[in-house]
């Protein structure tokens, strides 16, 4: 575990997968007000449990990437039976990515570059015009973080603007992403529920119906007249052949029309699991 830099004497301790400097410590000091303190964890295994033991307030996941998609380990986490956790809010992250390296090392001294998988293909463009070979890690800022420890002058880390400040590494190129419409929106875990709010809604909702003909089509029926900005079906990690809708509603629970759509589906559904209703994410932040 990582403790990453406290924004506030008093507040919320959030937790985070990666390092200091990651992208979801970027989501975690903008997850709610008052961020105390941010918490990395090696996995998004151990930030859920983080948050349920109390060792957190608040956790991130990231669910989708705009370049991407769906981050599905995390949200095989979200609908986990057992979990005793609310979505309470999203953060949207503006990805830009930027190669660092040690002081005083030059492109020129370049033959190797590490980063995440996810961010390395997203940067091909850079890579294959320097003929680099590319390193996968473990995190973005990691990467950083091991490329300092370890001093190697041949090397560079791609990760973003903070991961280069937090490591003492300089900054070669910005915006480096092949794509520049490259966002992550991360989800904001609780022991409890969003508290009431008058901001625009989005509920989170995945189900499981019997395989039947025409019984999936006869219960997203019961949505009918609801924005849905998102819907997908996800393996069942506990039997074979048989799948998870999940499915973004515009909307709080509590709104007549959706509390109806949602009483439509948990008759019809062999399991349904409502997430979370929560504020939708304003903005972005980078």
């Amino acid at each position: 575990m990582n403790a990453g830099t406290a924004t506030e004497q008093t507040g919320h301790t959030v937790a985070f997968q990666g390092n200091p400097g990651s992208y979801g410590e970027i989501a975690a000091l903008n997850a709610v007000p008052q961020v105390r303190e941010t918490l990395g964890y090696p996995t998004f295994h151990e930030v859920v449990r983080a948050v349920e033991s109390g060792e957190a307030d608040y956790g991130v996941l990231p669910v989708e990437n705009s370049l991407m998609g769906a981050i599905h380990q995390a949200i095989d986490l979200l609908t986990e039976t057992e979990l005793e956790l609310h979505v309470t809010g999203e953060v949207v992250v503006r990805v830009s990515h930027c190669l660092m390296a040690l002081p005083g090392v030059t492109l020129e001294d370049i033959r190797k570059v590490g980063s995440q998988q996810p961010a390395l293909d997203q940067c091909t463009y850079l890579i294959r015009k320097h003929g680099w070979q590319p390193l996968a890690k473990h995190d973005t800022a990691g990467s950083a973080k091991d490329l300092a420890e370890r001093g190697a002058r041949d090397e560079a880390a791609i990760a973003s603007r903070r991961a280069a400040e937090l490591y003492g590494l300089n900054i070669l190129q910005s915006a480096v992403e092949d794509e520049p419409f490259n966002f992550t929106r991360f989800m904001v875990l609780a022991r409890h529920e969003a508290p009431e709010s008058d901001a625009p809604h989005k509920t989170s909702l995945v189900f499981a119906v019997r395989h039947t003909p025409g019984f999936l089509v006869e219960t997203l029926n019961e949505l009918r007249g609801l924005n849905l900005s998102r819907i997908e079906s996800r393996p069942r990690r506990d039997r074979a052949w048989s799948y998870l809708m999940y499915v973004d509603i515009e909307g709080k629970a509590s709104d007549p029309q959706v509390a109806l759509g949602l009483a439509g589906v948990l008759r019809k559904a062999s399991y349904a699991k409502i997430i979370g209703s929560y504020p939708v994410a304003q903005g972005t932040v980078e």
